[in-house]
């Protein structure tokens, strides 16, 4: 899935910035391609671990 995602996310934001170049750009576009970039950040981010898990269930406690 990671091997699909960023490819994705890498052409949303070039086609994002693309768009924003041209002389009469659509906001809409825009506005499609970094919700698309968004998700997939939100996607690839989930599976990094926390590094203050521990410290979370201890103050938990």
């Amino acid at each position: 899935m990671k091997k699909l995602l960023i490819p994705i996310m890498i052409l949303a934001i070039g086609f994002a910035f693309y768009e924003q170049s041209k002389e009469n750009s659509n906001i809409y576009i825009q506005i499609i391609a970094i919700v698309i970039f968004m998700y997939g950040m939100m996607r690839l981010s989930a599976k990094i671990p926390s590094k203050n898990k521990d410290n979370l269930d201890e103050d938990a406690s």
